[in-house]
């Protein structure tokens, strides 16, 4: 019989994890995470549109080294760096004091902020179904940790899981460096969005393994390993975020990413770090419900994110204050930056 079978472990589980402070200030921090988060990615945006605008090229299909250069040097893109260092911080340290599952499904109510500060800087109100889509996403990721935060176990992470990690993960560049390579002039925000938020769930697995080897005194050569490929990744995940930054507004970005990265650290933490190893059937069922929610909020917000709506026309949208075409919200930010 296996150990989640096991009602009266179950039960020695439930007061563990209730009595544990370290994960209910893991919890927190990653909501700080995701603000900062979310902060950042709107100021980002902003500074990749004005480089697009300066050299008067569209990085669509990839930033050029002189648009990469250009970004260094707006402020609007620097104090959105500095928040995502910020949000990378609040995440390592949630990470510290809490299970993967519970600290990454938690990154999506940037999503939320994302969508509300847009809408604010756009001048595209929310529409009833985007509202309703938030909603859904919010839902689907409370119940998730709820019950995540009550049956996730923590581990000491074996040799055997870091190299299985690190393996998939390199076929995972193999795949997304080959598609870049030969379809990269075809490729748009799509591929770029989830590309990253692959590359930025494996991220979150190796800080976490890395972190945990750390607690144990254990860095040993493997431990270095996954230093060396947890930082390749970002960088080529960030690369991605804002080449993807140029095909659509910040927060269809950060719902992309909002679904994917959460999506492969958690399948991560419970197929090959045993995180929910604890949970009985039924709770494993409430995840897949719950993660099903979410998911189709995050789809939702999409498929009818006011701003895509008003510009394909398919619904009439105030644009700003006085609702006239004059009032030109991207040219408003840009002379913010």
């Amino acid at each position: 019989m296996t150990v989640w079978m096991s009602e009266p472990d179950v039960g020695e589980q439930l007061v563990g994890v209730f009595q544990n402070p370290r994960l209910l200030l893991g919890i927190p921090l990653a909501i700080a995470g995701a603000v900062f988060m979310s902060l950042g990615a709107q100021y980002q945006h902003r500074g990749v549109e004005k480089v697009e605008q300066l050299s008067g090229s569209d990085g669509a299909s990839g930033l050029s080294i002189d648009q990469i250069k250009r970004l260094l040097t707006r402020p609007s893109w620097i104090a959105g760096t500095l928040m995502l260092g910020l949000a990378i911080v609040c995440q390592l340290a949630a990470l510290s004091q809490a299970p993967l599952i519970v600290v990454q499904p938690l990154g999506a109510i940037a999503l939320v902020m994302t969508t509300l500060l847009n809408a604010r800087v756009s001048g595209h109100s929310p529409t009833k179904q985007s509202i309703r889509a938030i909603i859904a996403c919010v839902g689907g990721i409370f119940l998730f940790v709820t019950f995540a935060a009550i049956y996730a176990a923590e581990k000491k992470i074996t040799d055997i899981e870091l190299f299985t990690i690190l393996a998939i993960l390199l076929v995972v560049i193999i795949v997304l460096g080959g598609g870049w390579l030969i379809l990269r002039h075809r490729m748009r925000a799509l591929f770029y969005v989830i590309g990253a938020g692959i590359l930025y769930g494996f991220v979150a697995t190796l800080a976490k393994a890395v972190i945990n080897r750390i607690e144990a005194g254990n860095f040993e050569w493997i431990t270095l390993v996954c230093v060396i490929a947890l930082v390749a990744a970002s960088a080529v995940g960030g690369y991605f975020v804002q080449t993807a930054y140029s095909s659509g507004p910040p927060d269809l970005v950060i719902a992309g990413l909002t679904v994917v990265d959460p999506l492969i650290a958690v399948l991560i933490g419970m197929v090959v770090l045993g995180e929910a190893t604890a949970a009985p059937p039924w709770v494993l069922v409430i995840f897949g419900v719950a993660g099903a929610i979410a998911v189709w909020g995050v789809v939702g917000l999409a498929r009818y994110h006011p701003q895509v709506i008003s510009e394909s026309q398919d619904l009439g949208i105030t644009r700003g204050s006085d609702g006239g075409t004059q009032n030109d919200p991207a040219g408003g930010s840009d002379r913010a930056e």
